[in-house]
């Protein structure tokens, strides 16, 4: 019998999910990213979204790829399609960077790991070199000289001058080189500017200690300090701004670290340790007390308590017996038991956790977008306005001309906006990871910080999905286990809840099944079937109404179970009302908490379910839901959510991920509740990990608070530029008398990164409010 109260879960309906999505909301499947192909890239000298652009385009270019995600943060290129390894590294090679392909997660960690220290390690000491010998010359400047060229001091002036330029190269050399691949390229990069102003800096300087009888005294001033200050400013700017990289990915770092290095193989030879990548499916594998799982698989063999933490949320450890199903990543608390491997390697839950959560700390938001239109024309946009300001200047004063020009190109900082996004979005996926709670991609973030209404399927969402048969009525002269006998027999084979409920009372009774015939399923409805040459009808009272069956015999019976909170399930003979079976599914044990949490916070809530009205509200009610939308059929779940968004609400649609598939995929944001099945994970924009409403309040709230962050990071970059910039060419000059010096512009800069990244990890230690 069909669940009269729950969507149908027929097979065809399941192996149809995907392309119903499509065809509802095709915009939630990204050219079907989730399943096709994708190969990961470790990239070399990114420095800001300049060089984002041009990577994606230069990958979109190679034959057979469908979709780039490149991640400024990590540095790294989620490219999927079939295209060929070396022709992705030869395009972005060409396109002036370095690239390598990493097939295993593991292996990306460690070479990220090596390449981030060598970084950290690398701009400290260039940090250190070019600060040191930058207030060097200013302090001699400050207390020995006025940093101005006289023919007594003109030779140690160019002494200097050929100092400070081993010194530039030395440590700012990355910027030079990664400017002039850039320019062979045909595009402009935040080491454009980098090498630009300092570099312009060093050559005026250089040119009046080396002629300075072509300037006026007053115009001697020299700069050489500035060079080497602003480039180790920059340096020190990009070893904090690592670090803070570093600490937004711990989120995934920690998933990665659940995977153990090796299993316990059990097998003829007897029990020993093997690396995790030669195990089988197949194989037997013994689990022990303090152990991390290796595989999935299930129980063959004893119990264990297993802490499914890392998956669920929930920290009370759970009983496993035989039978039962263990994932990779959790761990053993007590017990031993053998298990047999399932599913291996990448194909295990915890790897698609980790392999959804790159997706998702890979993709952009649609607010992220704006950054990316700015700095496509950012560069050309800030040359443009420092040789402006420089030759306004030239004619106002011509002494700050050139300050003006190379203040100007410094302060400007693309990095700051290429890094507003995609660290927001690390540290908040990672951290809704960590509380239970799958994103399939940015967006999905944005959408539900927008949502204002949320809809909830009853069976299996607000219950427990665990249905118990409540009371039992028999009419027209059949007893209670002739009525348990017809509808245990009708429900043979069925897999849906409520049939779970008949057939388990049936056992408890130890009632012999009747046999039936010519089953037929009447979809929404229930079920029909022929014993002993009479016609069984079993479903909800529209079922019998369809056939003319009397039931107001049953009427007051109906009444009080249906004020009780049950589903009534009608079984008739012949045409005859035989037995009413009330089939109630407790709510969930936290489901009023996270439901009262959720109205607080002013979000309105809507039940939906196919039970008649009476048994929907008496749920609702003791769920404390004033909203209900009852008697609905499958079919027309998907139509309520439509209804709900004309009226101008942003819909939330929370579902168990397979039978709701189309109100789901309708909804402006679909969450799937469930315990991480793949099914789970490839259905909705939202996947919680724990069976708990109080996850779908953790995932509003990360959504909110990760929008939050991912603005005022904007924000911050946007305000930083356009006040920064106008400064910088001296706007302030004529009121003030505030002009800045190029180490403040650089100084600025690095000050901008830095905040933006440690804005964002704020996200790492986020708590919803209860």
């Amino acid at each position: 019998m069909p669940d009269p109260a729950a969507a149908e879960k027929s097979p065809a309906e399941n192996q149809t999910v995907e392309k119903r999505i499509t065809e509802i909301a095709p915009e939630n499947k990204i050219e079907n990213q989730d399943q096709a192909e994708s190969s990961l890239l470790l990239l070399d000298g990114l420095s800001c979204v300049a060089c984002v652009l041009k990577v994606e385009n230069a990958l979109k270019a190679v034959p057979n790829v469908e979709a780039v995600r490149v991640n400024l943060a990590e540095r790294t290129a989620l490219v999927f399609g079939e295209a060929e390894p070396q022709a992705m590294i030869d395009a972005v090679v060409k396109a002036g960077y370095g690239a390598e392909v990493i097939e295993d997660e593991n292996k990306r960690r460690e070479k990220q790991q090596i390449q981030t220290i060598y970084e950290i390690k690398q701009r400290k000491w260039q940090a250190i070199v070019a600060l040191i010998v930058g207030f060097g010359l200013m302090a001699w400047g400050l207390l020995g000289d006025n940093m101005t060229v006289t023919a007594e001091t003109q030779p140690y002036w160019i002494v200097v001058g050929m100092v400070t330029m081993v010194v530039m190269w030395l440590t700012g050399g990355h910027f030079y080189q990664r400017a002039w691949k850039a320019l062979l390229s045909g595009s402009a990069t935040m080491d454009t500017l980098v090498a630009l102003g300092t570099g312009v800096a060093w050559s005026f300087s250089m040119i009046i200690a080396l002629k300075p009888d072509w300037f006026p005294q007053d115009s001697r001033h020299l700069y050489f300090e500035s060079g080497t200050m602003i480039i180790g400013l920059i340096n020190l700017g990009k070893m904090l701004e690592a670090k803070a990289k570093q600490r937004s990915s711990s989120a995934l770092e920690r998933l990665l670290d659940l995977t153990p290095k090796t299993a316990r193989i059990a097998d003829e030879q007897g029990e020993r340790d093997i690396p995790l990548n030669d195990v089988k499916q197949g194989n037997k594998l013994r689990l022990l007390t303090g152990d991390r799982v290796s595989v999935d698989g299930s129980i063959t063999q004893g119990s264990v308590w297993v802490d499914e933490s890392m998956l669920t949320g929930e920290p009370v450890p759970v009983q496993k017996n035989i039978n039962d199903k263990v994932n990779a990543g959790t761990l053993i608390t007590d017990g031993s038991a053998l298990m047999i491997a399932e599913q291996i390697g990448r194909n295990t839950t915890l790897a698609n956790i980790i392999k959804l959560v790159r997706q998702a700390q890979s993709s952009k938001p649609q607010i992220g977008q704006l950054a990316d239109k700015i700095a496509s024309v950012f560069v050309p946009i800030v040359v443009a306005i420092a040789v402006l300001a420089a030759v306004v200047w030239y004619f106002y004063d011509a002494r700050y001309s050139f300050v003006v020009f190379t203040t100007v190109l410094i302060i400007a900082c693309p990095c700051a906006l290429g890094l507003a996004t995609p660290m927001s979005i690390i540290a908040g996926v990672g951290r809704a990871a960590e509380l239970g709670v799958l994103v399939r991609d940015a967006d999905a973030l944005q959408k539900a910080s927008e949502v204002d209404t949320i809809v909830f399927d009853k069976t299996g969402t607000l219950t427990k999905g665990q249905p118990k048969v409540t009371a039992l009525y028999s009419f027209n002269g059949f007893s209670e286990n002739q009525v348990i006998a017809l509808a245990a027999g009708l429900e043979q084979g069925a897999n849906h809840p409520l049939a779970k409920a008949v057939l388990k009372l049936a056992n408890d009774k130890k009632i012999t099944l009747s046999q039936i015939n010519n089953f037929n399923t009447l979809k929404g409805l229930g079920i029909s079937g022929v014993t002993n040459n009479q016609t069984l009808l079993l479903g909800n009272e529209a079922l019998l109404q369809q056939h003319n069956v009397d039931t107001s015999m049953a009427k007051s019976v109906v009444t009080v179970e249906s004020e009780k909170g049950a589903t009534i399930v009608f079984l008739a003979v012949d045409n005859q009302l035989v037995g009413i079976l009330a089939i109630r599914d407790p709510l969930r044990d936290d489901s009023m908490e996270a439901l009262q949490r959720l109205y607080k916070q002013g979000y309105h809530l809507v039940m939906l379910t196919g039970d008649q009205e009476k048994t929907a509200q008496a749920i609702a009610k003791e769920a404390g839901i004033e909203c209900v939308i009852a008697g609905v059929l499958p079919e027309g779940k998907a139509a309520a959510i439509q209804t709900l968004q004309a009226q101008g609400r942003k819909v939330m649609m929370v579902g168990d991920g397979i039978n709701d598939a189309p109100a789901l995929a309708q909804a402006n944001v679909g969450v799937a509740m469930g315990g991480g099945t793949d099914v789970a994970i490839e259905t909705a924009e939202l996947t919680l990990m724990r069976s708990s409403i109080h996850g779908v309040a953790d995932g509003l709230a990360l959504a909110k608070g990760t929008l939050h962050n991912m603005k005022q990071n904007l924000f911050g970059a946007f305000v930083y530029n356009s006040l920064g910039i106008p400064i910088a060419a001296g706007v302030l000059y004529p009121f003030f008398g505030i002009l800045l010096n190029p180490m403040v512009g650089g100084a600025a800069m690095a000050l901008s990164s830095i905040t933006v990244a440690s804005n964002a990890n704020r996200l790492l230690k986020f708590v919803p409010k209860q």
